[in-house]
């Protein structure tokens, strides 16, 4: 019986019996009877087999797979819980590694079911599709997910139905004002495209560089014209990332004059807007598919201030000063 003391990353809470022991299925508060899954020389790994005393954040998943599927590890917890316990986690982390010490401002949030425009699946060698298993390369099948918009899950049951997987080991899909799909593997019927362009995809991007139909699917991003290639990472919790890009583009006025240097820029997701109002934006980023979403970003918008340059932040060398 071990008591639940703080949220660690990765879905854990740690306890102390002898040693540390993180704990997989608990709440901090929570008093649990877990079995030690791996030992560790420091410390031990452990899972919830009993919650003796619950906390009043306990609530029943909403996933019918969640325990299985490696795509979710707090399901169980109260949304407003978890944010809580990440904003503890950042906090820790921070004064731990880095000796920084700060308060947070409350988190943003937003939709909490259905807000996902991206999705990865997976293809097991029998076709069928669905997520990684934690921990593993088996694949957890599902009808539908709670955390994926619904057109996404209509998508995802065509594809199922329609039997279109064979020879597949990926499928990424993408959902902006258009819904298109990245198909990953080997020797694969070459009328896929047709396929799934006839189940309701408008564009099929192939890993040998083909497309038929749109490559990309745009969306709205604060105002201004914002669009990614399936092949391109971009922020899943499309209205939440609105906001969190409004928050810092607020926090970050005025910028008349001002020279910004962004890191990471993925396809300009932050560089795009603060470009409408600095006079300069370097926008650095490693991925060739996201460089070349964040060009055709910046052309949609007619910005001639923002520079994007492909390579890594590590490798990347500052020549000038930026604000």
């Amino acid at each position: 019986m071990l008591t639940s003391l703080q949220p660690a990353y990765g879905g854990y809470t740690i306890a102390r019996d002898e040693k540390v022991i993180l704990i997989k299925g608990a709440i901090p508060g929570e008093v649990v009877d877990v079995t030690i899954e791996e030992k560790k020389r420091d410390y031990a790994i452990a899972s919830v087999i009993n919650v003796i005393e619950p906390s009043e954040y306990r609530i029943e998943p909403t996933c019918s797979v969640f325990g299985m599927c490696g795509g979710c590890q707090l399901q169980f917890v109260a949304y407003e819980k978890q944010l809580m316990m990440k904003d503890e986690i950042i906090l820790d982390s921070l004064k731990r590694l880095g000796g920084i010490e700060i308060s947070l401002d409350p988190a943003l949030s937003d939709l909490v079911w259905h807000y996902r425009h991206r999705a990865q699946f997976k293809v097991s060698r029998n076709g069928e599709t669905g997520l990684f298993r934690e921990s593993s390369r088996d694949i957890v099948t599902f009808q539908s997910c709670p955390l994926m918009n619904h057109e996404i899950n209509a998508l995802l049951q065509k594809i199922k139905e329609g039997e279109i997987t064979r020879n597949l080991s990926e499928i990424h899909v993408a959902v902006g004002d258009s819904a298109v799909v990245f198909l990953k593997g080997k020797n694969y019927d070459r009328a896929l495209p047709d396929k799934y362009r006839a189940i309701g995809f408008s564009g099929v991007m192939l890993d040998d560089g083909a497309c038929a139909g749109a490559a990309y699917t745009h969306f709205d991003l604060n105002g201004m014209k914002y669009s990614v290639t399936p092949r391109t990472f971009f922020q899943a919790h499309w209205s939440l990332n609105r906001k969190v890009v409004d928050f810092v583009v607020q926090q970050l006025l005025p910028l008349a004059g001002k020279k910004v240097l962004d890191l990471y820029a993925g396809a300009g997701n932050f560089s795009i807007p603060l470009a409408a109002h600095a006079d300069e934006v370097v926008a650095v980023e490693e991925n060739s598919f996201a460089v070349e979403d964040g060009i055709r970003n910046r052309e949609l918008n007619n910005l001639k201030n923002c520079k994007f340059v492909r390579t890594s932040a590590e490798k990347y060398k500052i020549k000038k000063k930026y604000d």
